[in-house]
């Protein structure tokens, strides 16, 4: 069900209105894969890329980010890596009644499909209904190194290459909620020592 402004009889009939949303998101979709269609090394089915899309829509709610989040995802899809997207966590876990609103380290290990921890790949289906700019992020993911991102406080995220890059905004995100600065202050500068003289001066003579 494509997500959008609609215009709507003041009492709607729920089976007219989701039909009108999913005839909008077929219309959408094709206006959007035939204009920006997948690079060949992306290329994947239509319901992959729509559940992309989804994980991408989660994730982020900044526009100018999705792109890169769709990145990521696809770098680590192509290097094996889990994807380790918590919204598709969240997803399972709203699914029995069990998400009171934050996640434990218990949660992610949570036995579901659409545990993106647990399970390799991407999940069986859509965990929500992406929007135009997703749907553009999946299938055209920004080339970018990135394998990571985490939070950082302000809605949007830090993003990293490698693991030592992404501990470090791992610490930029904790130092933020402590309500410090996202990076240490310099050290002060060292003191230089005066130069000791060259030769030291001879006694005066008696």
């Amino acid at each position: 069900m494509f997500p959008a402004t609609y215009q709507l009889p003041r009492h709607p009939v729920a089976t007219e209105l989701t039909a009108k949303m999913v005839q909008k998101f077929r219309e959408q979709w094709r206006a959007i894969s035939a204009s920006d269609p997948a690079p060949a090394s992306v290329a994947r089915p239509t319901l992959a890329t729509i559940t992309l899309a989804s994980l991408v829509e989660r994730e982020t709610p900044k526009p100018d980010e999705r792109p890169l989040v769709a990145g990521v995802f696809e770098n680590r899809l192509h290097k094996g890596m889990p994807l380790q997207c918590d919204p598709t966590v969240i997803y399972a876990l709203e699914q029995v009644g069990k998400y009171n609103g934050s996640l434990t380290g218990k949660d992610l290990h949570y036995d579901s499909p659409y545990n993106t921890y647990e399970h390799g790949g991407l999940p069986p289906g859509p965990i929500g209904n992406p929007g135009e700019v997703a749907l553009r992020a999946a299938l055209s993911p920004a080339q970018t190194d990135y394998l990571y991102f985490v939070a950082n406080t302000q809605g949007g995220h830090f993003f990293g290459a490698t693991l030592a890059e992404h501990n470090r905004n791992v610490n930029r995100y904790h130092r933020l909620l402590q309500g410090l600065p996202a990076d240490p202050p310099p050290p002060p500068p060292v003191k230089k020592r005066p130069a000791a003289h060259a030769k030291k001066k001879q006694a005066k003579k008696r």
